[in-house]
């Protein structure tokens, strides 16, 4: 019997991704043993609007997490293939229990998958698409994030997730937007090749 690997995935719409995606993702990883964490950019977002195209978040994506040992990108929720096999942009709305179908049927019965979310994104669980199901497909590793409290968790929720406690950056996709607009700087913030991308193709201005 092959073994089960440990995936995590980390969706988002990483607009732009930074350095707290990076820090949470590795931190979760090491205290959960994983074989590798996917971060998965969302293609068109059901609760919120996006600020730059999606090709633009897709190669940020890429260039914030692909370097990185044990870490993936999956452009699943982006594009789907037509009849002849070539890659076509999803018109879809991206919901995290259609991905987790989608990577189910992909990677095969061999893969424990485990959705790594803020307790902000569990406050509003109930707004998301079938969260019962969700919970049958993935374990939901829920991480702290500033200015959320636990106790506006419904208990049906919180009862069936995994609470881990991570590295509390006060750091955020606005925070980026907003310095870029203010003309404020963001090094430090997201990786060099994320800034250079940022101000090259003139993003957030």
């Amino acid at each position: 019997m092959p073994d089960i690997k440990k995936y995590g995935i980390l969706g988002g719409a990483f607009d732009p991704p930074h350095i707290a995606h990076s820090i949470i993702a590795r931190d979760v990883m090491e205290q959960t043993t994983m074989d590798k964490i996917i971060f998965i950019p969302c293609g068109i977002p059901p609760l919120k609007n996006t600020s730059v195209e999606t090709n633009h978040r897709l190669k940020m994506t890429e260039l914030a997490f692909g370097n990185e040992n044990g870490f993936e990108i999956c452009d699943i929720e982006i594009f789907e293939e037509d009849a002849e096999g070539n890659k076509i942009l999803k018109k879809e709305k991206s919901y995290t229990i259609n991905t987790l179908n989608e990577l189910v049927l992909k990677y095969g019965e061999n893969v424990k998958w485990h959705l790594i979310i803020g307790i902000d994104n569990l406050i509003d669980f109930p707004k998301w698409k079938n969260p019962v199901q969700i919970f049958q497909l993935a374990e939901v590793i829920v991480v702290n994030r500033p200015y959320s409290n636990v106790m506006e968790v419904r208990p049906e929720f919180s009862e069936k997730v995994k609470f881990l406690k991570v590295p509390m950056l006060e750091i955020s996709s606005t925070m980026v937007r907003e310095n870029i607009k203010h003309k404020k700087s963001i090094k430090h913030l997201v990786l060099p090749s994320v800034e250079e991308y940022i101000m090259t193709n003139n993003l957030y201005t």
